[in-house]
């Protein structure tokens, strides 16, 4: 256990601790985003020592080792955690690989997961991609791509795992509205990175901007530092009349922006759009060189610190959090799923006739969450766990500064339609 607090005290301590489990990759490449999300759920236990009679304490454990996300680190956390009677639910992973692994070895036991961030659609439903979300108008099972559908997930047949981060299907949709309606883009070309995050980014795009009424003047799928393929797709789109370049993949592909700016007028005046493998990243800025004005970017959750209603709360975290790097994007949605987490325990110990609640009444609770106030919106979980808040949030690049700050350029908000 890397980290504890709010440590029960008095002759009953004991008996009167539960204790909610952490998994985030708090080591590694990941490190300054999950340290930033653990600050949020430590702060919110921080100010809220005690649900219902019982003192909190958190058992946080790293999923990373100083490494990439490991699901296997991850699977062996949840076995910790499990072993651990005062355990009644967890918050995290952060990476969909580890969720992939982690949930058949929770659902199996019973054990709440809530995570503020994962993305993946198949780690809640058996379809990888809606049929209105696909070019080809045919919904893509998860299965026809090489993931296991949620449904195989849950060996108990029930659902344990609940997020507050929308779907990624989602950012390419909302990319696609955000293009056709705000930027008034009507031609635009479309590059993925030969990796399944972004061959999906890139089709819901597609989809989604053609059936606005958009065109797509071609696709190409190829590995981002193929420059002399990349530069010659370029080049005919431009041919073609494309306004705009949407990119499905991760920063080092931002080095496509570096080169369209000897093809099509430079920074706003050509966008260049893509998801969160770019939002918010200075190794895209650096990537995109002296063209990375105009770099825009889906996240799959709202952001808090543009919410009036959130000021306060983000004003007190950083007087007990003052260092710059201990807020991040991630800091406020953990910080609301521990509220969130910490409202399902209490009715399960009001269940419990105030004891110890059991980590099925937990899980029973979570799923009836519904019109919760939280940092980033009101909050919700639909029957398969993902989140009924469904705003995505477009950031625009600083510039060539990779230290400068991505603001918020828009939001699209698909919480009370979806686009399929």
């Amino acid at each position: 256990m890397l980290a504890a607090c709010s440590p029960a005290t008095g002759p009953n301590a004991s008996s009167n601790v539960l204790r909610i489990g952490v998994d985030l990759p708090l080591t590694g490449p990941e490190g300054r985003a999950a340290t930033s999300a653990l600050n949020g759920v430590t702060y919110y236990v921080r100010t809220h020592p005690s649900i219902a009679g019982f003192a909190v304490s958190l058992a946080v454990k790293d999923d990373a080792g100083g490494g990439p996300a490991d699901p296997s680190r991850g699977v062996a956390n949840v076995q910790a955690l499990l072993a651990d009677s005062k355990v009644v639910a967890m918050i995290g992973p952060l990476d969909g690989a580890v969720a992939r692994q982690e949930i058949p070895t929770a659902n199996a036991a019973g054990l709440a997961m809530l995570s503020p961030a994962t993305s993946n659609r198949c780690l809640t439903r058996d379809d990888y991609m809606p049929a209105l979300l696909n070019p080809e108008r045919t919904p893509i099972s998860c299965k026809s791509v090489g993931l296991p559908a949620a449904s195989e997930l849950r060996p108990a047949h029930t659902n344990n795992f609940f997020r507050l981060a929308a779907t990624d299907e989602l950012q390419g949709a909302a990319a696609a509205d955000y293009a056709f309606d705000t930027l008034r883009i009507l031609k635009a070309a479309v590059i993925s990175d030969e990796e399944l995050y972004g061959q999906g980014l890139a089709g819901a795009f597609a989809a989604r901007f053609t059936s606005r009424g958009g065109t797509v003047t071609g696709r190409l799928d190829a590995d981002p530092g193929a420059t002399a393929a990349v530069g010659s797709f370029l080049g005919r789109m431009k041919g073609a009349g494309a306004q705009a370049v949407y990119y499905g993949g991760v920063a080092e592909g931002c080095t496509i922006r570096a080169q369209m700016a000897s093809i099509f007028p430079p920074g706003t005046a050509t966008p260049f759009l893509g998801a969160d493998g770019i939002a918010q990243d200075p190794d895209c800025v650096r990537a995109a060189g002296q063209n990375a004005a105009g770099v825009l970017a889906t996240v799959p959750l709202a952001d808090a610190a543009s919410r009036a209603e959130a000021a306060d709360t983000i004003r007190d975290f950083k007087s007990v959090f003052s260092r710059a790097s201990e807020f991040g994007p991630l800091t406020m949605p953990a910080y609301d799923a521990t509220a969130v987490l910490y409202a399902a325990i209490g009715r399960a110990i009001n269940t419990a006739g105030g004891g110890l609640p059991s980590r099925a009444a937990v899980i029973a609770e979570l799923g009836h969450t519904s019109g919760f106030d939280g940092t980033t919106g009101t909050l919700g979980f639909d029957a398969a766990g993902d989140a009924t808040s469904r705003v995505i949030s477009i950031f625009e690049a600083p510039g060539p500064d990779p230290r400068g700050a991505w603001k918020l350029a828009g939001t699209v908000d698909y919480s009370a339609r979806l686009p399929y």
